[in-house]
């Protein structure tokens, strides 16, 4: 029970050199705070409840009443300037925080909202779509077949004989058990037989679609890959008829300038049978002649392989029960892959299957 004569003086922590020095120390350590986290430190270490001015307020119950007033108020008014120095620092360190945030965390709010590109269709869909809208303008249907064909279809009925090398494992999947004669198909033309067997002649027919082949995967092979080939057969076609459907066809996928060639070669399923060659769409044949600068695309040489043709075989015609006295036909094909490497000259044909999102839009986005 505290004495009606106990001095105050006599408690430390009440003195006002005491108290003037814990304000001093307190908003030194306000001012000198650095962040906001150094400021928090600084609150718990001169306003907490471990605080010299809060062990000071403490001491206010020990004295006499007529001390108690004067001296709870020179710890009032220390805290109030603690306080005040706490809160003017706070301000500042607030405002330095949120003029950081942003600079550091600005957002052009002119620029697209969603940032996440969506992709495009894969470019071989939107050439194999392209092929069959610029047959279906010239009046051709688009035709499909399965791709676990027939050996006969795929084979036989296409003049290529039984000793032929491309029936070969190393050519040809063959469908277990081998002796049910069912293979991969090695090449669309299977769609060709079906076509003509159900809607006979004459017959205007283009085939895209996959196939199968027993390659390696490299840069230039691949085991699974894209065709489109087309078959004709009607009363009186020639090989201008051909010559002139593919011009107008490389026309449509490589623009109005190309130019197309057409070199002797021989397939089983045609005859007379040729190469078709385009002119090289980069050095435009330039780099074939001497002092011109090389060409990456063509490798010199001012052509570019496309794919094969021919007028129909008349075996093939009439494995389809078409009658080759009255009706002639043409035939081509043209590997889709060999076509977008060719357009956009890529090196590596795995870049079409290996699902890189950049490919996909640098090339879809062409179509």
């Amino acid at each position: 029970m505290p004495t009606p004569d106990y001095d105050p003086k006599e408690v430390a922590a009440l003195q006002a050199d005491q108290l003037a020095a814990a304000v001093a120390a307190g908003i030194a350590a306000s001012d000198a705070a650095a962040d906001l986290d150094a400021l928090a430190q600084a609150h718990t270490a001169h306003l907490g409840g471990r605080s010299p001015i809060a062990l000071a307020r403490r001491e206010l119950g020990s004295l006499p009443p007529q001390a108690r007033a004067d001296a709870g108020r020179r710890v009032n008014e220390a805290l109030t300037a603690l306080q005040a120095a706490y809160d003017e620092r706070r301000v500042t360190l607030d405002r330095q925080r949120d003029d950081a945030m942003l600079r550091e965390e600005t957002v052009d709010v002119t620029l697209a909202w969603d940032r996440q590109p969506r992709g495009a269709r894969h470019p071989l869909s939107l050439v194999l779509e392209r092929v069959a809208d610029v047959f279906v303008a010239m009046g051709w249907e688009v035709a499909e077949g399965p791709e676990a064909e027939a050996e006969w279809l795929n084979f036989d009925a296409l003049n290529i004989p039984a000793h032929h090398p491309a029936r070969e494992e190393q050519d040809t999947l063959w469908l277990e058990p081998p002796t049910a004669g069912v293979v991969l198909r090695t090449h669309t033309s299977p769609v060709q037989i079906r076509a003509l067997l159900q809607r006979g002649a004459p017959c205007y027919v283009v085939v895209p679609g996959r196939v199968y082949r027993n390659d390696p995967l490299d840069a230039t092979h691949s085991p699974i890959f894209h065709q489109v080939e087309g078959l004709a057969v009607d009363e009186g076609l020639s090989m201008a008829d051909l010559r002139g459907t593919l011009d107008l066809f490389a026309a449509e996928m490589f623009g109005p300038d190309v130019r197309t060639r057409l070199r002797p070669d021989h397939f089983p399923f045609t005859e007379p049978s040729a190469e078709v060659d385009l002119l090289c769409w980069v050095c435009h044949g330039r780099s074939a002649q001497r002092d011109e600068p090389p060409c990456r695309t063509c490798g010199s040489e001012g052509w570019i392989e496309w794919g094969g043709c021919g007028m129909v075989h008349p075996v093939v015609l009439s494995s389809a029960g078409v009658d080759p006295d009255r009706y002639s036909g043409f035939a081509f094909g043209m590997g889709l892959e060999r076509t977008l490497m060719s357009r956009h000259d890529l090196s590596d044909i795995r870049d079409l299957v290996e699902g890189d999102v950049r490919v996909t839009l640098a090339l879809g986005v062409e179509g």
